[in-house]
């Protein structure tokens, strides 16, 4: 084992402010203190692989102190997509918000492929080792630990900054899925169980941790460490199998820190709205408040088509209780391979449920944006309006569509209620019609508010 150490969790313990931590700082609007102390804490993460540091990566951070992140995955499959299309969606996500992006290939040119994504990234890139060392042999079961060790190094060397690692799913937890409606729907950990049941060995990961941990230091890689065993429907939710692997979480995530690694954890896909507030709490007692990194949840399963929205829903509570990145899902999710404009609307509803979170946990300056574009419609500043949106193309389609001409982005009405029906457009007269009651009433041109000193 080498004695150097590269990581952001090493240099914060050595009282060092780098210079990704004086960035972070300065778009969390922190201090560069509090960004340090976090790190060597564990609870804040900044996703940074040495070489993609020295790239286009603009650094940013996961956990408790910072907004409210959100990650969008793209990625080919066997059956279809090409390198400029994911270039162009990893393009496209982070046009609309994407905080971190994740590269789940599983089809032709994965190696070709994840380069074209990280040398255009200015955010940080996860993957999932296990996909591309299971291509690499003829089967599930002529996977060997050597060969998973070796594609997480080899990943690390390309400058992968995050990897999801189902190190928690344990062969003595597998008989805890029995019973369950989906079984165990992570492909990662379905890929694990399926060798460990071959083998009746235990799950190479985590008999060869220390290893990984080798690897992740060198280049600084953060961990996150993947929920393999999670619900796949509501009605497998916050289950025993679910939970045993949460605990192993926990003792990774401890010998991780031991080796001044970053983790964050990742939770539950599927899980309804009552449960939620449990679960945060769940796993920040159990893995000792790492950074929560959550795959919705969706909080029904019966609206296929729509899984953008039955997740946001989820995704807005669970980080309003605490989560500190939301994996979006989109409207194909269970369906098929995601495009452009299925990328586009996760990331939107996505951006939608963190903004919402950091309103609801009184984020400093989080409504500063809400209280602008109210201004803006209240005075029907329609451009100004689109500018403040967090799609604006799509405002103003949706506005242009029944009234395109110029002379309407100055009209005080819109299209819903035209020139007579506009509430806002009463209330303005209304504000004015008071204004002149009040200064009747008082007897000057100038109008105060009540208990206001007068000359």
């Amino acid at each position: 084992m080498t004695d150097h150490c590269p990581t952001q969790m090493h240099l914060a313990r050595q009282n060092e402010i780098t210079d990704a931590m004086r960035i972070v700082a300065e778009r969390e609007s922190l201090k560069p203190e509090l960004i340090r102390d976090e790190v060597a804490r564990g609870r804040l993460i900044i996703p940074a692989n040495i070489h993609h540091l020295n790239g286009k990566l603009e650094p940013m951070a996961i956990g408790k102190v910072a907004s409210v992140k959100i990650n969008a995955n793209i990625g080919n499959s066997a059956v279809t997509s090409s390198i400029p299309e994911e270039v162009e969606k990893l393009n496209l996500a982070v046009r609309y918000g994407a905080d971190t992006v994740m590269d789940l290939s599983t089809g032709e040119q994965i190696d070709e492929t994840r380069q074209a994504i990280i040398d255009h990234a200015t955010v940080p890139i996860g993957t999932v080792p296990i996909y591309q060392a299971i291509l690499q042999v003829q089967d599930t079961a002529s996977l060997t630990a050597q060969g998973l060790l070796d594609m997480v190094e080899h990943q690390a060397k390309q400058g992968v900054d995050y990897m999801t690692l189902h190190a928690g799913i344990l062969l003595e937890h597998l008989y805890l899925v029995h019973g369950r409606i989906t079984g165990i729907v992570s492909r990662g950990g379905s890929l694990l169980a399926v060798w460990m049941m071959t083998h009746r060995k235990q799950n190479p990961l985590y008999d060869h941790f220390d290893e990984v941990l080798e690897i992740c230091r060198q280049y600084d890689v953060t961990i996150s460490l993947g929920d393999g065993l999670r619900p796949g429907s509501i009605h497998d939710a916050s289950d025993d199998a679910q939970f045993a692997e949460l605990e192993v979480l926990g003792t990774l995530t401890s010998r991780a820190w031991e080796r001044n690694v970053q983790v964050m954890i990742e939770g539950p896909g599927h899980i309804p709205m009552q449960q939620i507030e449990m679960n945060v709490r769940k796993e920040k007692e159990l893995c000792h408040e790492a950074p929560f990194y959550t795959l919705g949840p969706l909080v029904t399963d019966v609206a296929p088509g729509y899984d953008h929205i039955t997740s946001a829903i989820g995704a807005a509570m669970i980080g309003w209780y605490g989560a500190d990145m939301l994996c979006y899902v989109t409207p194909k999710e269970h369906l098929g391979l995601p495009n452009a404009e299925d990328v586009r609307q996760g990331v939107i509803a996505y951006k939608i449920a963190a903004h919402s979170a950091d309103i609801a946990r009184g984020r400093t300056g989080a409504t500063d944006r809400d209280d602008a574009l109210s201004r803006a419609r209240y005075t029907f500043d329609w451009n100004e309006q689109f500018r403040l949106s967090l799609d604006p193309e799509r405002a103003q389609e949706y506005h242009d569509e029944t009234l395109p001409a110029e002379y309407f982005k100055s009209a005080e009405f819109c299209a819903m209620c035209g020139p007579k029906f506009c509430s806002m457009h009463h209330s303005r007269t209304l504000d004015d019609m008071l204004a002149e009651l009040l200064k009747e009433e008082r007897g000057t041109d100038q109008i105060q508010p009540e208990g206001a000193a007068t000359s």
